[in-house]
């Protein structure tokens, strides 16, 4: 869950380093650091902390140089410090590395280079790697490709890296398995970066590096791409879609608050091309080309992590509940140790952000092995799970840089009502009136997400009322259960509030003992599904004195008499609500977070691609 930057060229490379470090921060901020080779002499400076710390570390130093390599860190091997800060030197100091990922034989492989007479110095498993390589380069007189694919051979894990070689003043060398690794092709220099937005800026033609692939980047030559078993392999340079203008803030405090606003354009954008209203069609290209398989599937299992499983479990209710198809939403970090039992008739969907979740990209690889059909449905082209799956689904939500997912999580849950309808109408297992209703009312909801948007100074006034709470309790059923779960989810990571979502129904079963005086409990209650028992449950927190903060349709006035506030939202159908409940519960978790000065975009301990276990 690091970020890596490198660059060689004829431009100077710490301010493209520096300026890549902090797009990518989101992927780990315990510390940074930046090694770059001037004369032959390699300049190393690491700080514990953002990436600021570093800049402000760096700013009277000697920084000349075409050809370095940065990193921002996400802690796994030790402790944040400035020692344990990648980049990575080799015992004798002439090899330099950054590492994304985790080599998980370090120990073993660090006892015999110890044994060997190299000496330590962080606890981390990237300097291991690079002793490694350091120690193959002397004792068998290869040469630094060489030495990297044979050490790539000896290790266990999962590793994007750039080694860079202080004898070799004009050359990069980079390599991949299991994490991303981009390069961007320029006139004569390379860029690297473990996604692409710090290379949008000076590039679009890029290359995807495939896992057990290496690359040799030397100034103004082709890029040499060899495989760890040392064959050839011909590079394939594709065009970013990606904006500039949508990896900066636009005017917005944070990255998140834009995110949230930016929703009813991104669910605008997963539908185009896909909802032809007028003919009442959907088209979904994977799904268009593994029909049969869907329509004949036992089951389909989603498998997905943190607000993506958020999303699959309103995919499971959607797909159950209009296509009839079996449906089961599993943990990916459990899925892939627990022997699951799957078969040739089983559709295995994955849902990724990034499109390189660690867990989830496994769990994959046991369906395929399985002989499952794979699907993917995420919001990175080119990504690793994009790559791996027999079929799949971009949500075009846009790039999402605040850690605390928001706009993919509505992509998400689009791109299944879409999935489900397609099987749904293809089946005949829903009637033609409420299959032509639903279209006409996802067709409408990127108007009632900006409406819903429009409650935001009134979420702003309960957060500051509730910033000091000590925990919350979410509460929805149906639809709604997810929802809640995702709110909770979202004050837990942005403002280290103690939430749980639960189904309304099982508060009696447990939760109901710690509510009192000083427990407010988000209750989604809209006018749908089971809006009486809800609205029993509401009675049940009052009647235990607890503080009720409840999302509603527009116009209800049953739950305004007992609740202690009331946030209105637009009406829609049961089968789309969580598009809508969502948005409140974003909007309050954000103002919380910023009333109790929590960092919003990069919540401690938490990195947005977890591309480790």
């Amino acid at each position: 869950m690091c970020g890596i930057v490198a660059y060689v060229g004829n431009k100077e490379a710490y301010p493209i380093i520096l300026k890549g470090l902090k797009r990518l921060e989101y992927r780990g901020y315990d510390s940074a650091g930046v090694a770059l080779l001037n004369q032959k002499e390699i300049l190393l400076y690491k700080k514990k902390g953002k990436v600021s710390k570093l800049e402000d570390y760096a700013a009277d130093k000697e920084k000349q140089s075409t050809i370095g390599i940065g990193h921002t860190r996400w802690a796994t091997h030790g402790p944040p410090n400035d020692v344990n800060a990648h980049p990575h030197l080799s015992g004798d100091g002439r090899y330099v590395i950054i590492h994304n990922g985790i080599i998980e034989n370090y120990d073993s492989l660090k006892k015999e280079l110890i044994n060997r007479g190299h000496e330590f110095k962080s606890d981390t498993d990237t300097e291991v790697l690079v002793h490694l390589i350091e120690d193959i380069c002397q004792n068998e007189s290869l040469s630094l490709e060489d030495a990297v694919r044979t050490a790539l051979n000896e290790v266990v894990g999962a590793y994007a890296i750039v080694v860079m070689d202080r004898e070799t003043p004009d050359q990069l060398i980079a390599a991949k398995n299991s994490s991303p690794l981009v390069i961007g092709v320029g006139d004569e220099d390379f860029y690297l970066a473990s996604d692409a937005t710090p290379i949008i800026e000076y590039t679009k033609n890029v290359v995807y590096l495939e896992d057990g692939q290496i690359a040799v980047l030397k100034k103004g030559e082709e890029i040499k791409l060899s495989n760890i078993q040392n064959q050839t392999v011909t590079p394939y340079i594709q065009e970013l879609e990606m904006n500039l203008e949508a990896i900066e803030k636009g005017g917005y405090e944070h990255f998140m608050l834009k995110e949230i606003y930016e929703q009813p354009q991104s669910i605008r954008n997963s539908t185009l091309g896909r909802l032809n209203l007028k003919n009442s069609l959907i088209t979904l290209g994977g799904i268009e080309e593994f029909e049969s398989k869907f329509l004949n599937a036992n089951r389909i299992i989603f498998v997905a992590c943190g607000t993506s499983w958020h999303s699959a479990l309103v995919g499971e209710y959607m797909i159950e509940d209009v296509a009839r198809i079996p449906v089961e939403v599993e943990y990916a970090s459990e899925f892939r140790y627990r022997n699951p039992i799957i078969n040739e008739k089983d559709i295995v969907i994955a849902i990724s952000q990034s499109g390189e979740t660690a867990d989830t990209l496994a769990a994959l690889e046991i369906a395929k092995k399985k002989g499952a059909t794979i699907y993917g449905i995420c919001n990175v082209v080119g990504s690793s799970i994009a790559r791996a799956t027999d079929a799949g689904s971009y949500t075009h939500a846009g790039p999402e840089i605040g850690v605390a997912s928001t706009k993919a999580f509505t992509a998400q849950i689009t791109i299944l009502a879409l999935m489900a309808l397609s099987l749904a109408n293809k089946k005949g297992s829903i009637a033609k009136s409420r299959y032509h209703n639903l279209l006409s009312q996802l067709n409408q909801i990127p108007e009632l997400v900006e409406k819903a948007l429009e409650t935001n100074d009134q979420v702003k006034y309960i957060a500051d009322l509730y910033q000091n709470a000590k925990n919350f309790l979410y509460l929805g059923r149906g639809y709604n259960f997810p929802v809640a779960l995702e709110g909770a989810l979202k004050l837990k990571e942005i403002s280290y509030i103690h939430a749980e979502g639960y189904p309304a129904a099982e508060m009696k079963h447990g939760p109901i003992a710690l509510i009192d005086e000083e427990m407010p409990v988000v209750a989604i209650a809209t006018r749908k599904g089971s809006y009486e028992k809800v609205v029993s449950n509401i009675q049940e927190v009052k009647a235990r004195d607890g503080k009720i903060i409840a999302i509603v349709t527009e116009g209800d006035t049953t739950v305004r008499e007992m609740a202690d506030h009331v946030i209105e939202i637009p009406e829609t159908d049961e089968f789309l609500d969580p598009l809508i409940t969502v948005i409140p519960l974003q909007l309050l978790s954000y103002h919380v977070a910023v009333m109790r000065d929590c960092n919003v975009d990069q919540p401690r301990n938490l990195a947005k691609s977890v591309t480790v276990e």
